[in-house]
């Protein structure tokens, strides 16, 4: 099956709900199927601007096809223009203005999917929020697929949403939380709707460095009687801070005690200002860990002693960093997912998450692999509780793992995407 997949920016380095997600299942599909990516040239999703070459590109065996952004956003602007529309009365070709003004836009993007979408079996969008998105479903509904990564936000309250809901060919929903809010909000939605989630690889759970096995006892003596000389020990004299879970993450970034950790972007609009200033009264109440933050950082961080900013990591040393955690946090108000608490469960870590996404808590819920907060004196209680018990992040972190286990396992998720897709093409 040829399949096409839309969204807005692509590359191993770019970080992004929507944008990640369709990574992984691109890298994942194309060991079955001919995939393709159809984006834009934009790594950053402020201004837009066009960074990577134009053309043909092959990232991990998927064909990414690169159309240039035609403007660039002025963010000041676009804001101002939002707190407009969704505060007054306006027009359909208002809205339009406003997806234009968001970005990315790209007319070449466009113009290719409708001269070659009839190559395509299946057309997937990822995120109902851009231009590629509601444009692109103009091409060929029928054979569309949408992934909304949908929650209540002001955007999705806007009318040309309800034209991309009512006419896709069918809706991916990665979560309960977001598939009763979508049909709360959209009630001319097409037949096909299936919950489909998304994988997440199980970490191994393994010490660093890796230890030799311990010597075979049978081996111990020689044929002729003699004491056989000792192996040597690579590993029995380390110090235990070096031999434990989370090792290599704490070494390389000097970290000793708790830690607390974020991953994404480190951006206002995930909830990183707050998460920083709850914490800061987590720690002005007696609290004692260290706030470490991996990822693209997208705001100014304070100089704080109890502060660390460990950037951009590879896939290993996500893995080491979710080992090395006492605990994961989830600050974002506004998720349709949450790869990081997924990938925080699957490594046997236990979350603390934002109450104010349904999703979120969804996740705690189902896993009791978590706690949640809804205010400040909420996450410092939280925060002191989890920190103080040994146990009871045992028993979070154990329920976590097999939560992802059981739901998120890409065998599990792949055959969802294989069914639906074959529903497409029989529908047609």
């Amino acid at each position: 099956m040829k399949i096409a997949f839309i969204v807005q920016r692509y590359g191993s380095e770019v970080l992004g709900g929507a944008e990640q997600l369709c990574r992984l299942l691109a890298e994942q599909m194309v060991a079955h199927h001919d995939v393709e990516v159809v984006t834009t040239c934009a790594r950053d999703y402020i201004t837009w601007k066009n960074e990577y070459a134009e053309g043909t590109d092959r990232i991990r065996g998927v064909t990414v096809r690169r159309f240039a952004t035609a403007r660039t956003r002025d963010i000041d602007a676009f804001n101002k223009y939002s707190d407009w529309i969704f505060n007054n009365p306006h027009s359909r070709a208002d809205e339009m203005e406003w997806l234009k003004q968001q970005g990315p836009w790209s007319p070449a993007l466009i113009e290719y999917l409708r001269r070659h979408q009839q190559h395509y079996d299946v057309l997937v969008f990822f995120t109902y929020l851009y231009a590629p998105t509601v444009l692109g479903l103009e091409v060929n509904p029928g054979k569309s697929i949408l992934i909304p990564t949908a929650h209540d936000e002001p955007a999705i309250h806007l009318d040309i949403f309800k034209e991309v809901f009512a006419k896709v060919g069918a809706l991916c929903y990665l979560t309960g939380s977001e598939r009763d809010f979508v049909q709360h909000q959209f009630p001319q939605r097409p037949l096909l709707e299936e919950l489909v989630g998304v994988g997440v690889d199980m970490a191994h759970r393994e010490t660093y460095p890796r230890l030799p096995p311990p010597p075979d006892p049978t081996l111990d003596r020689r044929e002729d009687g003699e004491e056989a000389p000792a192996e040597e020990d690579t590993g029995s004299d380390l110090p235990s801070h070096l031999r434990t879970r989370g090792s290599v993450f704490r070494r390389r970034h000097r970290l000793d005690g708790p830690i607390v950790l974020y991953g994404g972007r480190i951006d206002p609009g995930k909830g990183c200002e707050e998460l920083l200033d709850y914490f800061g009264s987590f720690i002005s109440a007696g609290g004692q860990a260290t706030l470490a933050l991996m990822g693209a950082k997208m705001m100014s961080l304070p100089e704080e002693p109890y502060l660390r900013f460990a950037g951009m990591l590879s896939d290993t040393d996500r893995v080491h960093a979710f080992e090395a955690a006492t605990i994961v946090v989830c600050p974002s108000p506004y998720e349709s997912l949450s790869l990081l608490a997924l990938e925080a469960m699957s490594t046997g870590t236990p979350v603390l998450v934002n109450g104010r996404s349904s999703v979120l808590v969804e996740h705690c819920v189902r896993s009791n692999a978590g706690l949640w907060y809804e205010d400040r004196d909420e996450f410092v209680e939280a925060l002191m509780l989890l920190l103080a018990d040994d146990r009871l992040r045992a028993t979070l972190g154990a329920n976590g793992r097999e939560y992802v286990r059981e739901h998120y396992r890409w065998d599990v998720v792949l055959a969802r995407y294989e069914s639906l897709f074959a529903k497409i093409r029989h529908a047609r």
